[in-house]
């Protein structure tokens, strides 16, 4: 039976929805027809694929050129073939495509069209593979509204008429497997839309590699052959990331960190990352790396917080493996790995998700909900099955398969509020007429719920700027069921605070206590976060009031007061030595400030802080019981001191921690303390090895019997000028 013309009209147009359905081995009449599409090919022969000989001679098809047909001779039953193609005085062998049966089961299906398939990863994208004996890729996509789908590469001369791609049923996936492709191949979809529209090629959702930017193919990435050796952070994490436990975060951009002048200041690979950066991080004594967004985007000046590539991690410092060795490295030295990972929006860059398959798929319809006018980008529709599964599983992706600690959630405010920075009569009420986001709500509950419970030992982070009750609450109370939450609160009120002139700083007290009133009623991290040193605000240092080494003395009583207060810690790079510039992403931070004894000594306070707080379990174990937590200076404005205790389990020495937020030093200051003692001097801001005058407590002093701050026993004290003060209880 001769191919049907419209077929064949069809197949060589590329308008051909189904060339499964003609092309490839088919049995009619007890026979089997083999049809081959190979454009610009002169003649074809198909040959037995385990003996080479010859099968059938295959005809062109008049008037279809590239399109050949044949009957293959004296078989009886379903075989392999290879293609043996001429074209002028070249010739080559090659496998067709369409005589390969699907790799995709029915369990697959059911779940991705339920929107229940936690592991995504696994099914769509692009996997290397042996099927059906013969080594190649396996493509598969979500596009349901569209009339063809092609898989394109330099494999087929981006010709989209020959890897037309297979539908599977009403879920909406199309699927192929390509013979021959390898690792490191170069790929895009080629989309016709409903109308027959021929889209701009788009990138894979779940392809696991990139092209360099501005390029914007994605490259097939074999993910199976990483070997992890880490089964000893991994089975201990749980413990390590306790809400009683110590956590410090160092906040990177990985491109801008540390950079090489000698070879066109280039940004590190993940190799050298996993050398210098662990080594520096490990030095310093923190207990977490937070990596700005490393899933592929196209736009550097974006940081990463607009993605496309959700799935793979950026090209820019090497492979899916080597950034999966700079994790490795981390764990080997101790080091927890949390994420920025942006669920909230995606750019409209046309080889992206935007308008994917010629309709608003991932994201709304309706610019009024699918468009956010802060960062002219797309808002995904929580509120579609698929898109909350593909969100879900990219999050389970990050933490299973890159054996990730944590992901810290960007902007969750904007996901949670439909009118978030949108004037009246640009945003569209819930089914409520309330501006609660139900739709985001209920994705992030799932995806908390999901990582948690599929992922033992993970934490997930919210920075969440408002109000919203019960961000760090468990889902099934009503939370939003984050293991932490920015608290942007304290960060805005203590900055301001500190960037006041200290003779007007009693005016403004309550702004450096006003966050103990609310600071247990989550479970907070700390922030001084990229978002306080971008966009004209300037660096830390800069914030600071006076000339000089005051604005250092400044800056180290304000480390000081932020490691005394509950709450896990934050540090954007750069802050620890005292960065004096404003963040570029452009360039490195500017390591040469080391050499100036006062940026060192900061970098010295930060190194003997995280010491500080990993050795005293009172400033970390009780960070979310407000029985952790006890003031004995909190009204003392005119002096602008602040004193307070911290209380650790039962049997754990407490810390005091005194805060002296003017410049003048002050003698004999009566603080009161909870138990009789000796309290060492355990760290002093104002340090010599820190860059201060070294004035202090010559290591400690004995407690008096005189009343103070409601306790029957006190401290006199000398207060240095713009310093914080810790001290410990000596246990007998």
């Amino acid at each position: 039976m001769p191919i049907c013309p419209k077929d064949a009209a069809r197949l060589i147009a590329g308008q051909h929805g189904d060339p499964f359905s003609v092309l490839g081995l088919h049995e009619v009449d007890g026979k089997w027809h083999i049809r081959a599409y190979v454009p610009d090919a002169d003649r074809i022969a198909a040959v037995d694929a385990k003996t080479g000989r010859n099968i059938a001679s295959l005809t062109a098809v008049a008037g279809a050129p590239g399109l050949f047909e044949g009957v293959a001779a004296r078989r009886k039953t379903r075989f392999a073939y290879h293609l043996r193609v001429q074209q002028g005085s070249a010739q080559w062998s090659m496998d067709d495509p369409y005589r390969f049966g699907p790799v995709m089961g029915a369990l697959d299906e059911y779940l991705l069209g339920e929107g229940q398939h936690r592991k995504l990863w696994r099914v769509l994208g692009a996997h290397v593979m042996t099927h059906e004996e013969v080594a190649g890729t396996h493509f598969a996509l979500w596009a349901p509204n569209a009339a063809r789908v092609s898989v394109v590469g330099d494999f087929n001369t981006w010709d989209g008429r020959r890897t037309v791609m297979r539908r599977r049923g009403p879920t909406g996936v199309w699927e192929v497997f390509v013979p021959g492709v390898t690792e490191g191949a170069v790929y895009k979809y080629e989309i016709l839309d409903a109308r027959h529209r021929l889209l701009p090629h788009k990138a894979d959702p779940v392809g696991f590699g990139a092209e360099h930017p501005p390029r914007t193919g994605s490259v097939v990435r074999d993910l199976s052959r990483y070997r992890w050796q880490d089964d000893t952070w991994m089975t201990r994490r749980a413990v390590t990331q306790r809400i009683d436990q110590p956590i410090s975060i160092y906040e990177v951009h990985l491109g801008s960190w540390r950079r090489v002048p000698k070879e066109g200041n280039r940004p590190l690979s993940y190799e050298e990352l996993a050398r210098d950066l662990v080594a520096y991080v490990k030095d310093l004594g923190f207990t977490h790396i937070e990596l700005m967004p490393v899933s592929e985007f196209p736009f550097d000046g974006s940081w990463g917080y607009q993605p496309v590539g959700l799935f793979a991690p950026t090209i820019r410092h090497g492979t899916a493996d080597e950034f999966r060795a700079l994790v490795e490295a981390c764990h080997a030295a101790e080091i927890g790995v949390i994420l920025d990972w942006v669920p909230g929006h995606f750019p409209e860059d046309p080889h992206g998700l935007g308008r994917f398959d010629g309709t608003a798929l991932y994201e709304h319809a309706d610019r009024k909900e699918g468009f956010h006018p802060d960062w002219n980008t797309l808002v995904f529709n929580y509120g579609r099955a698929e898109v909350s599964n593909y969100l879900t599983a990219n999050a389970l992706y990050w933490l299973q398969e890159h054996h990730v600690d944590g992901l810290r959630v960007d902007a969750v405010a904007s996901m949670l509020y439909r009118d978030y920075s949108r004037k009246d009569g640009e945003w569209v009420p819930n089914k409520d007429g309330g501006r609660e986001n139900y739709e985001a709500i209920a994705f992030l509950q799932r995806m908390n719920t999901e990582v948690y419970g599929e992922v033992p030992g993970i934490i997930t982070v919210a920075e969440e700027s408002t109000a919203f009750p019960g961000v760090s609450a468990p889902a099934d109370t009503g939370g939003l069921g984050f293991g932490f939450k920015w608290n942007m609160g304290w960060m805005n009120d203590t900055l301001s605070y500190m960037a006041q002139d200290p003779v007007h700083r009693k005016h403004h007290h309550a702004k450096m206590t006003f966050g103990l009133h609310y600071a247990f009623s989550e479970n907070f991290v700390l922030p001084l976060s990229h978002d306080e040193v971008v966009h004209g605000k300037g660096s830390l240092l800069g914030k600071m009031p006076g000339e000089g080494a005051d604005k250092f003395a400044n800056l180290r009583a304000y480390f000081g007061f932020m490691w005394g207060h509950p709450g896990k810690k934050l540090l954007f790079m750069g802050g620890e030595f005292a960065q004096g510039a404003e963040w570029n992403h452009d360039a490195s931070l500017d390591w040469h400030l080391l050499d100036h004894p006062l940026h060192g000594g900061v970098q010295n306070l930060i190194r003997d802080l995280n010491r500080l707080y990993r050795d005293c379990p009172a400033l970390y174990a009780r960070d979310t019981d407000p029985g952790g937590f006890e003031w004995v200076a909190q009204n003392n404005a005119d002096d602008s001191v602040l004193a307070w205790v911290r209380y650790g389990a039962e049997g754990a020495a407490p810390v005091l921690v005194v805060s002296n937020f003017t410049p003048v030093a002050r003698m004999d200051h009566r603080i009161g303390v909870p138990a009789q003692g000796h309290w060492v001097e355990r760290l002093n801001t104002n340090a010599d090895i820190y860059g201060g005058d070294g004035r202090g407590n010559l290591g400690g002093t004995d407690s008096e019997a005189v009343a103070a701050g409601g306790k029957s026993q006190s401290v006199a004290l000398m207060l240095p000028p713009l310093t914080t003060l810790f001290f410990e209880l000596k246990k007998d």
